[in-house]
Protein backbone atom coordinates (compact mmCIF):
# COMPACT_ATOMS: atom_id res chain seq x y z
CA UNK A 1 0.00 0.00 0.00
CA UNK A 2 1.58 3.51 -0.79
CA UNK A 3 1.60 6.43 1.70
CA UNK A 4 1.64 10.04 0.76
CA UNK A 5 3.08 12.20 3.97
CA UNK A 6 2.72 15.55 4.07
CA UNK A 7 5.70 17.41 6.10
CA UNK A 8 4.13 20.45 7.39
CA UNK A 9 5.18 23.49 9.77
CA UNK A 10 3.63 26.58 10.72
CA UNK A 11 6.85 28.24 10.91
CA UNK A 12 9.95 28.35 8.85
CA UNK A 13 13.37 27.44 9.50
CA UNK A 14 12.25 24.32 11.38
CA UNK A 15 14.03 22.27 8.75
CA UNK A 16 11.12 20.57 6.79
CA UNK A 17 13.14 20.12 3.73
CA UNK A 18 16.24 18.66 5.15
CA UNK A 19 13.58 15.87 7.20
CA UNK A 20 11.79 15.14 3.72
CA UNK A 21 15.40 14.84 1.53
CA UNK A 22 16.94 12.30 4.63
CA UNK A 23 13.77 10.48 5.66
CA UNK A 24 13.20 10.36 1.79
CA UNK A 25 16.73 9.21 1.09
CA UNK A 26 16.44 6.37 4.23
CA UNK A 27 12.94 5.54 2.94
CA UNK A 28 14.73 4.93 -0.59
CA UNK A 29 17.94 3.15 1.06
CA UNK A 30 15.52 0.86 2.83
CA UNK A 31 14.44 -0.36 -0.96
CA UNK A 32 11.19 1.08 -0.90
CA UNK A 33 10.07 3.49 -3.90
CA UNK A 34 10.60 6.85 -2.69
CA UNK A 35 9.64 9.70 -4.27
CA UNK A 36 10.21 13.62 -2.57
CA UNK A 37 7.55 16.30 -3.80
CA UNK A 38 8.00 20.03 -3.21
CA UNK A 39 5.10 21.78 -2.68
CA UNK A 40 7.70 24.92 -1.55
CA UNK A 41 6.07 27.39 -4.75
CA UNK A 42 8.79 29.54 -5.78
CA UNK A 43 11.31 29.14 -3.13
CA UNK A 44 12.20 25.56 -4.03
CA UNK A 45 15.01 23.92 -1.95
CA UNK A 46 14.41 19.79 -2.43
CA UNK A 47 16.38 20.37 -5.62
CA UNK A 48 19.08 21.28 -3.73
CA UNK A 49 19.14 19.43 -0.36
CA UNK A 50 19.52 16.08 -2.82
CA UNK A 51 22.26 17.34 -4.76
CA UNK A 52 19.63 17.21 -8.10
CA UNK A 53 19.43 21.26 -8.60
CA UNK A 54 20.87 20.58 -12.33
CA UNK A 55 19.16 17.52 -13.10
CA UNK A 56 15.27 19.18 -12.09
CA UNK A 57 14.04 20.45 -15.32
CA UNK A 58 10.58 19.34 -15.18
CA UNK A 59 7.99 20.27 -12.44
CA UNK A 60 4.50 19.16 -11.02
CA UNK A 61 2.54 21.45 -12.86
CA UNK A 62 3.83 19.83 -16.19
CA UNK A 63 2.59 16.74 -14.58
CA UNK A 64 -1.01 17.94 -14.36
CA UNK A 65 -1.62 20.06 -17.77
CA UNK A 66 0.06 17.45 -18.95
CA UNK A 67 3.47 18.73 -20.62
CA UNK A 68 5.02 15.05 -19.91
CA UNK A 69 4.23 12.36 -17.49
CA UNK A 70 5.26 11.45 -13.84
CA UNK A 71 8.16 9.36 -15.10
CA UNK A 72 9.52 12.24 -17.38
CA UNK A 73 9.33 15.04 -14.80
CA UNK A 74 10.96 13.07 -12.33
CA UNK A 75 14.76 13.42 -11.07
CA UNK A 76 16.55 10.74 -10.24
CA UNK A 77 19.81 10.37 -8.25
CA UNK A 78 22.13 7.92 -10.08
CA UNK A 79 23.78 6.85 -6.45
CA UNK A 80 19.98 5.78 -5.13
CA UNK A 81 17.51 4.87 -7.86
CA UNK A 82 14.70 4.20 -5.70
CA UNK A 83 14.49 7.82 -5.05
CA UNK A 84 13.13 10.30 -7.22
CA UNK A 85 12.19 13.97 -6.76
CA UNK A 86 9.77 16.18 -8.34
CA UNK A 87 10.04 19.96 -7.73
CA UNK A 88 7.89 22.87 -7.31
CA UNK A 89 7.13 25.17 -10.34
CA UNK A 90 9.70 28.52 -9.68
CA UNK A 91 6.79 30.62 -10.43
CA UNK A 92 5.13 34.01 -8.39
CA UNK A 93 2.10 34.16 -6.87
CA UNK A 94 -0.76 31.43 -6.52
CA UNK A 95 -0.98 28.54 -9.45
CA UNK A 96 -4.28 28.52 -11.11
CA UNK A 97 -4.14 24.60 -10.43
CA UNK A 98 -6.98 22.80 -7.87
CA UNK A 99 -6.61 20.79 -4.75
CA UNK A 100 -8.86 18.21 -7.52
CA UNK A 101 -5.59 18.36 -9.34
CA UNK A 102 -3.13 17.62 -6.76
CA UNK A 103 -5.58 14.92 -5.41
CA UNK A 104 -5.56 13.25 -9.15
CA UNK A 105 -1.51 13.53 -9.08
CA UNK A 106 -1.44 11.34 -5.96
CA UNK A 107 -3.42 8.85 -7.73
CA UNK A 108 -0.46 8.76 -10.28
CA UNK A 109 1.91 8.31 -7.19
CA UNK A 110 0.49 5.85 -5.53
CA UNK A 111 0.75 3.98 -8.48
CA UNK A 112 4.27 4.09 -8.66
CA UNK A 113 5.93 4.78 -5.57
CA UNK A 114 5.52 2.70 -1.82
CA UNK A 115 6.10 6.42 -0.73
CA UNK A 116 5.96 10.08 -1.09
CA UNK A 117 6.80 12.95 0.97
CA UNK A 118 5.53 16.41 0.61
CA UNK A 119 7.84 19.03 1.52
CA UNK A 120 5.18 21.94 2.18
CA UNK A 121 6.27 25.42 2.78
CA UNK A 122 6.14 27.08 5.81
CA UNK A 123 2.53 28.47 6.86
CA UNK A 124 -1.37 27.75 5.67
CA UNK A 125 -1.28 29.31 1.73
CA UNK A 126 -1.69 27.30 -1.13
CA UNK A 127 1.35 25.24 -1.16
CA UNK A 128 0.68 23.78 2.51
CA UNK A 129 -3.39 23.19 1.15
CA UNK A 130 -1.58 21.25 -2.04
CA UNK A 131 0.70 19.13 0.14
CA UNK A 132 -2.35 18.01 2.86
CA UNK A 133 -5.22 17.21 0.11
CA UNK A 134 -3.14 14.80 -1.15
CA UNK A 135 -1.45 13.45 1.91
CA UNK A 136 -2.47 9.96 3.64
CA UNK A 137 -0.80 10.92 6.88
CA UNK A 138 1.09 14.26 8.52
CA UNK A 139 4.57 15.18 9.97
CA UNK A 140 4.65 18.21 11.93
CA UNK A 141 7.90 19.74 11.67
CA UNK A 142 9.18 22.05 15.08
CA UNK A 143 12.14 22.98 17.15
CA UNK A 144 11.58 23.39 20.79
CA UNK A 145 11.94 27.13 20.84
CA UNK A 146 8.05 28.43 22.28
CA UNK A 147 7.46 30.22 18.84
CA UNK A 148 7.88 27.14 16.70
CA UNK A 149 5.91 24.89 19.57
CA UNK A 150 2.96 27.53 19.18
CA UNK A 151 2.86 27.74 15.60
CA UNK A 152 3.21 23.91 15.45
CA UNK A 153 0.10 23.96 17.92
CA UNK A 154 -1.85 26.16 15.74
CA UNK A 155 -1.18 24.05 12.61
CA UNK A 156 -2.44 20.56 14.02
CA UNK A 157 -5.39 22.66 14.80
CA UNK A 158 -6.28 22.89 11.20
CA UNK A 159 -5.35 19.06 10.98
CA UNK A 160 -8.48 17.48 12.41
CA UNK A 161 -9.63 16.32 9.28
CA UNK A 162 -6.85 13.47 9.19
CA UNK A 163 -7.68 10.17 11.43
CA UNK A 164 -6.01 9.50 15.03
CA UNK A 165 -2.91 7.97 14.50
CA UNK A 166 -2.22 9.71 11.11
CA UNK A 167 -0.63 13.16 12.43
CA UNK A 168 2.65 12.93 14.32
CA UNK A 169 5.36 15.33 15.72
CA UNK A 170 8.90 15.63 14.94
CA UNK A 171 10.83 18.00 17.07
CA UNK A 172 13.98 18.57 14.94
CA UNK A 173 17.33 20.92 15.78
CA UNK A 174 17.25 19.24 19.54
CA UNK A 175 20.48 20.95 21.52
CA UNK A 176 20.65 19.59 24.80
CA UNK A 177 21.92 22.49 26.34
CA UNK A 178 19.01 24.45 25.12
CA UNK A 179 16.56 22.42 26.68
CA UNK A 180 18.72 22.45 29.55
CA UNK A 181 18.44 26.75 29.55
CA UNK A 182 14.89 26.95 28.57
CA UNK A 183 14.08 24.21 31.39
CA UNK A 184 12.07 22.76 29.18
CA UNK A 185 11.84 18.95 27.45
CA UNK A 186 10.21 16.80 24.56
CA UNK A 187 7.63 15.69 26.85
CA UNK A 188 6.93 19.48 27.04
CA UNK A 189 7.28 19.59 22.80
CA UNK A 190 4.66 16.44 22.88
CA UNK A 191 1.56 18.27 25.33
CA UNK A 192 2.05 21.28 23.44
CA UNK A 193 1.92 20.52 19.64
CA UNK A 194 -0.93 17.66 21.09
CA UNK A 195 -0.08 14.92 18.57
CA UNK A 196 2.44 11.71 19.18
CA UNK A 197 5.67 11.99 18.48
CA UNK A 198 7.80 10.17 15.43
CA UNK A 199 11.14 11.54 16.08
CA UNK A 200 13.61 13.63 17.94
CA UNK A 201 16.83 15.09 15.56
CA UNK A 202 19.43 16.46 17.02
CA UNK A 203 21.13 20.08 16.17
CA UNK A 204 23.90 19.33 13.77
CA UNK A 205 26.16 21.52 12.19
CA UNK A 206 26.75 19.25 9.14
CA UNK A 207 23.15 19.91 8.24
CA UNK A 208 23.89 23.18 6.35
CA UNK A 209 27.45 22.02 5.51
CA UNK A 210 25.51 19.11 3.42
CA UNK A 211 22.76 21.34 1.88
CA UNK A 212 25.66 23.80 1.13
CA UNK A 213 27.57 21.08 -1.13
CA UNK A 214 24.36 19.33 -2.32
CA UNK A 215 25.31 15.74 -0.64
CA UNK A 216 23.08 13.72 1.18
CA UNK A 217 23.24 13.95 4.95
CA UNK A 218 24.55 10.34 5.11
CA UNK A 219 27.43 10.79 2.84
CA UNK A 220 29.09 13.04 5.48
CA UNK A 221 27.49 12.56 8.93
CA UNK A 222 26.01 9.78 11.02
CA UNK A 223 24.58 11.45 13.88
CA UNK A 224 21.60 13.48 12.45
CA UNK A 225 21.15 10.71 9.86
CA UNK A 226 20.61 7.87 12.57
CA UNK A 227 17.90 10.11 13.77
CA UNK A 228 16.37 9.90 10.21
CA UNK A 229 17.16 6.68 9.51
CA UNK A 230 15.15 6.02 12.85
CA UNK A 231 11.80 7.79 12.04
CA UNK A 232 12.16 6.01 8.47
CA UNK A 233 11.95 2.71 9.99
CA UNK A 234 9.08 4.10 12.25
CA UNK A 235 7.38 5.20 9.62
CA UNK A 236 7.37 1.63 7.89
CA UNK A 237 5.67 0.11 11.42
CA UNK A 238 9.06 -1.22 12.64
CA UNK A 239 9.43 -0.39 16.28
CA UNK A 240 12.93 1.72 17.32
CA UNK A 241 12.95 3.32 20.21
CA UNK A 242 14.30 7.44 20.24
CA UNK A 243 17.66 8.63 20.21
CA UNK A 244 19.17 10.19 23.41
CA UNK A 245 20.46 13.84 22.63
Amino acid sequence: MSHIIAVVSGKGGTGKTSFSANVGLALAVMGYRTLCLDCDITLRNLDLALGLSDRALMDFTDVIEGRCTLGEAVAVPEKYPNLALLSAPLTRGELPITEQQMQDLGRQIRAEYDYCLVDAPAGLGQGFQFATAMADRVVVVTTPEAPALRDAQRTVMTLRRFPTGKIHLVVNRVDKKLLKAMRTNIDDAIDAAGVPLIGVVPEDEDIPYALNRGIPLRECNYFAQRAYENIAKRIVGRRVPLMKI
